[in-house]
């Protein structure tokens, strides 16, 4: 007897009992459902936090003063100012593995337009900014290293400041907006980034020339950098070594002593990343060995009817016997029955997997990231499942004494 005999009349036997065909694939069902969902939402998860942090900026490093410390309470990092304008020039100087580095500065100020005012943070900062951030233009430009040393009055707008103060849709490169009464010109409006992992929003903002902002909204020129140091790696393999340089190099150029504490902080978002990574990963993992226990179970579920319909089908399995049915083909007849429950069931799993993940990643605001590997995985686990506890069942059914299985009752 060929496969292509053996498959039809597997198909009549389940048939037989629709009902109990369709609750035994159920456990398998569950199991390919859990596993394709879970996982789909997990690395939906994974895709979030790398894309939330990409956004952040490339390789990025964030320099920060030092702390102030009056009567045991300490200010927190940057209440203190231990950077200077030396000491970012010293960066991108002598430190080999950072490839751009820009100071960013502060405010919060009302904007002013023709047609409206809007209060949103103001950064001063470099052109270098743009890169770090990776933070593209939409309509403009951005301003250059020279127009930024020379104090030139341009502004960079976020999507969401534009809107604010000209009207969404509305091309506003060329206008003017005031700060504190001082008028400086649009010549760039930035791409749309979204929100931060806190739920600020990142266009919500806008940008000037850093020597403008120190001479227009701090009053003049500094020693220190009343703000942060933000800097790229050369790449991300790189960033580690990038902060071991800075670390040396401030500490050389401040007379840090060796048992001395830094006076100054230096946070890796890659670090930050990498571990929102891991949880995600461990969180997936877990979900997905409860989903395999799942599928295990449905196997069991399919081995035992197997096991009552073998109890149900002596006298046939005899008849088939003595009318010249060999051990090979009764074998062949209950696996390929197994087979097709549990691969019915991985098919029905994997659509309800889908649909699950998909529900589930619409309810959190996530994307779910279904892998065909995992698909393809999935429908071969339950395929397996089914030769595995389909065989000893099926060994039973071949080994029975075909006098003793027409004797059956």
């Amino acid at each position: 007897m060929k496969l292509r005999q053996t498959f039809p009349l597997a198909l009549v036997a389940l048939l037989r009992n629709k009902t109990r065909s369709l609750l035994t694939s159920l456990g398998v069902v569950i199991g390919v459902a859990s596993v394709i969902s879970m996982v789909s939402v997990g690395e939906g998860a994974k895709s979030r936090v790398e894309s939330i942090f990409s956004s952040m900026g490339t390789n990025m490093l964030v320099v920060l003063s030092g702390s102030t410390s009056s009567g045991g309470l300490m200010g927190g990092f940057g209440s203190m100012l231990t950077l200077t304008w030396d000491d970012l020039e010293a960066m991108r100087q002598q430190a080999p593995a950072i490839k751009v580095a820009a100071p960013v500065l502060n405010a919060r100020v009302t904007l002013v337009s023709d047609e409206a005012n809007w209060t949103t943070g103001v950064t001063g900062t470099t052109s270098e900014f743009f890169e770090i951030r990776s933070w593209r233009i939409a309509r403009g430009a951005i301003f250059s290293r020279e127009e930024s040393d020379a104090s030139a009055r341009s502004i960079v707008l976020g999507q969401t400041a534009s809107d604010k103060l000209f009207g969404a849709g509305t091309d506003p490169v060329g206008r003017s907006v005031r700060l504190r009464s001082i008028p400086f010109q649009v010549i760039g409006v930035l791409e749309r980034k979204g929100q931060s992992p806190m739920g600020s929003d990142y266009d919500d903002t806008a940008v000037i020339p850093v020597r403008a902002f120190q001479t227009q909204l701090q009053g003049g020129l500094h020693k220190f950098i009343a703000g942060a140091i933000l800097v790229s790696a050369v790449s991300a393999t790189d960033t580690q070594r990038a902060q071991t340089q800075i670390a040396a190099l401030l500490r050389d150029r401040h007379h840090i002593g060796e048992h001395d504490e830094d006076d100054f902080s230096i946070r890796n978002l890659s670090e930050i990343a990498s571990a929102q990574q891991q949880g995600t990963k461990a969180l997936t993992a877990l979900l997905a060995a409860i989903a395999v226990v799942s599928l295990l179970v449905g196997g069991i579920g399919i081995m035992n009817i197997m096991l009552v319909s073998v109890s149900e089908r002596t006298r046939e399995i005899g008849v088939r016997m003595a009318v010249g049915a060999k051990p090979q083909h009764v074998l062949a007849q209950f696996l390929v029955e197994a087979m097709v429950l549990s691969m019915a069931g991985g098919c029905f799993g994997v659509a309800a997997g889908v649909a699950v993940a998909r529900v589930v990643a619409t309810r959190f605001g996530w994307s779910s990231v279904l892998r065909p590997d995992l698909v393809v995985m999935s429908f071969g686990f339950s395929a397996l499942v089914g030769v595995c506890f389909g065989l000893y069942p099926a060994l039973r059914a071949s080994r029975l004494d075909p006098i003793e299985a027409l004797r059956y009752e």
